[in-house]
């Protein structure tokens, strides 16, 4: 089973971290099939590829907790699109 979860990279005490979609059995910072976005808890930036978010999702990959979180509070490029004008 695919699962959409993170992948913490980064130093010592600055985490950083990349949303993946990856094999539920694999270990936490193996290998994912493919990047979707990253999170910067420090900076709170988020930076999320909808369209491949959702493509994983009707494939029937499941998000993790965090990751569902997060995707509640991305903002979607429709938004962005219009702050940018």
């Amino acid at each position: 089973m695919v699962k959409i979860r993170l992948k913490r990279v980064g130093q010592k005490k600055a985490p950083h971290y990349r949303i993946v979609a990856v094999d539920s059995r694999s270990r936490r910072d193996g290998m994912p099939i493919e990047e979707l976005g990253y999170y910067n808890p420090r900076s709170k930036e988020l930076v999320v590829d909808r369209e491949a978010v959702q493509k994983w999702m009707t494939h029937g990959a499941q998000q993790s907790e965090t990751v569902a979180s997060l995707l509640k509070r991305a903002p979607h490029a429709a938004d962005q699109a219009a702050l940018g004008a």
